[in-house]
């Protein structure tokens, strides 16, 4: 394929505007069902720990760390691990978080059912209502990347974006509700240059 510089950059674009698009999509997709996501999340009593596999396990590790940044203790916990062991970590105090485009992935289901039967409490986000990882879960986040956002459909350039998008309505959702402040998150987060930036803060306050 030969492209001239123009066209390659109005190419280049064209991508940001169609995945700009998809995020900005999520907002007619929220509504109410919502709160029950997150009036689970603000009752754990244990650890978040959230999961997927294959671009999903990215989004699902982003969405771990920001948690806890955010003021919810979470961890990520890969699904496949968990296949060999690694779900004894699951307790009854805990909520496992579940991200799965089509709801339909065998290790992600597997692991569900595990959680299911150690007492967690199972929140799904899927674009699929009707599939087998939403019907056992006790809530679900339906979040869908609109129009043609994917290469082929498949590779998850532009869907990755949006289910980090609703990963972030929820980690600023609970910042809120739970009224998780700078200082608190100073105490977290001293190192690097948020850290010097937080401290250089609190000094002039």
């Amino acid at each position: 394929m030969e492209a001239s510089k123009v066209e390659i950059v109005d190419r280049a674009r064209e991508i940001v505007q169609i995945e700009a698009d998809a995020v900005a999509a999520l907002v007619g997709q929220l509504n109410e069902s919502l709160t029950d996501v997150i009036s689970l999340l603000l009752g754990c009593q244990g650890h978040v720990l959230v999961t997927g596999a294959g671009t999903s396990r990215a989004i699902a590790q982003r969405m771990a760390h920001l948690l806890s940044c955010s003021g919810t203790p979470a961890l990520f916990i890969s699904a496949s691990d968990g296949l060999h062991g690694t779900s004894g970590a699951i307790t009854a105090k805990d909520v496992v978080y579940l991200i799965s485009k089509s709801g339909h992935s065998a290790e992600i289901n597997k692991f569900a059912e595990i959680a299911r039967t150690r007492g967690a409490k199972l929140i799904a986000q899927t674009e699929n209502l009707k599939s087998p990882l939403a019907n056992m879960c006790d809530s679900v986040f339906e979040v869908k990347a609109i129009g043609e956002v994917d290469p082929y459909g498949m590779v998850a350039t532009g869907s990755s974006l949006v289910n980090g998008a609703a990963g972030d309505v929820l980690c600023v959702l609970l910042l809120e509700l739970r009224g998780y402040t700078k200082e608190a998150f100073s105490q977290t987060h001293p190192g690097g240059a948020v850290g010097r930036i937080i401290a250089e803060d609190m000094k002039s306050d």
